[in-house]
């Protein structure tokens, strides 16, 4: 293989590799969050964080996208309070991120 050819290779293997580790560390993020800090274990069922919360809907059977969990996490909705203003906002990005992914996997 030309040296050319070999740098781009090694180019989107890199790529490839960094944007997996980023994936993870938001996802890890957002598993975190989710449970400890603004704990939203308590009240949903997410078998992917172990919770049972039965006080808000079970998110592997309504399976949110991560719009429609970032607008809730931000605004409220029902008995559930809005984190904006408590959470940051890419801390309600990776939150919704989590949810959005494994609700349902």
């Amino acid at each position: 293989m030309k040296k050319n050819n070999f740098n781009i290779v090694f180019f989107f293997i890199l790529i490839s590799f960094t944007l997996n580790v980023k994936a993870n560390d938001t996802l890890s993020i957002g598993k975190d969050i989710f449970l400890n800090k603004a704990v939203c274990s308590s009240c949903h069922m997410l078998e992917d964080a172990g919770s049972n919360g039965m006080i808000g809907p079970n998110l592997d059977q309504i399976r949110p996208d991560k719009n429609r969990v970032m607008m809730t996490v931000k605004n409220g909705i029902g008995i559930m309070p809005a984190y904006e203003g408590e959470l940051t906002s890419e801390e309600i990005e990776a939150v919704s991120i989590y949810v959005s992914t494994v609700a349902g996997n």
